[in-house]
């Protein structure tokens, strides 16, 4: 039996619905499309599709075959476009998995240049923040923030990304604005917790050498990078939110910097995939373009600056409120 020209038939099945378009999609008679099937079948002891006069759907079994003949044919088109001229056309389904703020801020309205550039490419794009295992996931890479500390991993760094404090007008006006770290003890701050660990993150601040980090007991504690962008716009706190959200908000003036003087350190961005796996010319290009996008977005720059609308906002907070920059 020819196990991988079987698979094909089985899949080429599923995703049609049928055998009879089955054959058309793959130009291999029907009767020996449903002979390659029933072989494999046999093969395998279980069986992989209901088959009626009417219709055919896929067993249980077959679901779980179904996924696992899905990774195997796109690795194997993958090893075999390395090595061909196919390579500068990348082509099959890409499985990504990014933060679902930097998906929909970052990465969903460049999408049409990515699908301009390789029209190939199903891109099925994870959002979520929570925890991830690449291999029995079946994600190609992901896009993650922080220091990479799994070691099966390889890791491209494409961005840095800066944490600033802000909050509204409504609620400076209200409560005052802090001009130390330690005034925010005498504030309502919104805290934030990672989906991944659970961890409660502490408020870590540097400026001239001089480094605080300080334990925030919050009323409010969110794990979604959209809800606390929410709550920060509601006037509910103090908030930090990295530059890539924050800039949005500061030109429209619905956000004011605060302590502005004060800097977070840089977080580092990484695209992430298995140590163990090719890397196939489709996820290659995805990383290229991840890059790019980040090279020319001032909130995700690698340098390790803020970009010069906000140093000059810095500027002119620090001149306003007599306190150095």
């Amino acid at each position: 039996m020819d196990t991988i020209k079987a698979m094909r038939a089985f899949v080429a099945v599923v995703d049609t619905g049928g055998f009879t378009r089955a054959s058309e999609l793959l130009g291999t008679p029907k009767a020996t499309l449903s002979a390659s099937v029933a072989e494999l079948e046999a093969h395998l002891k279980v069986r992989l599709l209901h088959r009626t006069t009417r219709r055919v759907s896929v067993t249980a079994d077959g679901a779980a075959y179904y996924e696992r003949c899905v990774r195997i044919l796109e690795d194997l088109r993958d090893a075999e476009e390395s090595f061909s001229s196919r390579q500068a056309n990348p082509r099959g389904r890409l499985r990504v998995d990014v933060a679902t703020a930097v998906a929909s801020r970052l990465l969903i309205p460049q999408l049409h240049t990515f699908f301009e550039r390789y029209p190939d490419i199903q891109l099925e794009l994870g959002c979520s923040d929570g925890p991830l295992n690449l291999l029995s996931d079946g994600v190609d890479c992901a896009l993650r923030g922080g220091e990479i500390e799994d070691q099966s991993m390889i890791a491209r760094r494409v961005g840095t990304m800066h944490v600033v404090t802000c909050a509204t007008t409504c609620y400076l006006e209200r409560r005052g604005r802090p001009t130390d770290p330690y005034d925010l003890k005498d504030h309502v701050c919104l805290n934030y917790f990672s989906q991944r660990t659970g961890h409660l993150f502490d408020w870590d601040f540097s400026r001239d050498g001089q480094r605080v980090s300080l334990p925030v007991v919050s009323p409010l504690t969110l794990n979604d990078t959209n809800a606390y962008v929410d709550a920060c716009l509601a006037g509910l706190g103090v908030g930090r939110l990295p530059t890539y959200i924050f800039n949005q908000y500061l030109e429209c003036g619905a956000l004011e910097l605060v302590l502005g003087e004060w800097l977070s350190d840089p977080t580092p961005f990484h695209v992430v995939y298995p140590s163990n796996r090719h890397l196939s010319p489709k996820v290659r290009v995805f990383v290229e373009w991840v890059a790019e996008i980040f090279e020319h977005h001032s909130g995700m720059q690698l340098c390790t600056r803020l970009d010069a609308k906000q140093c000059d906002w810095i500027q002119k907070e620090a001149k306003a409120l007599a306190l150095p920059a």
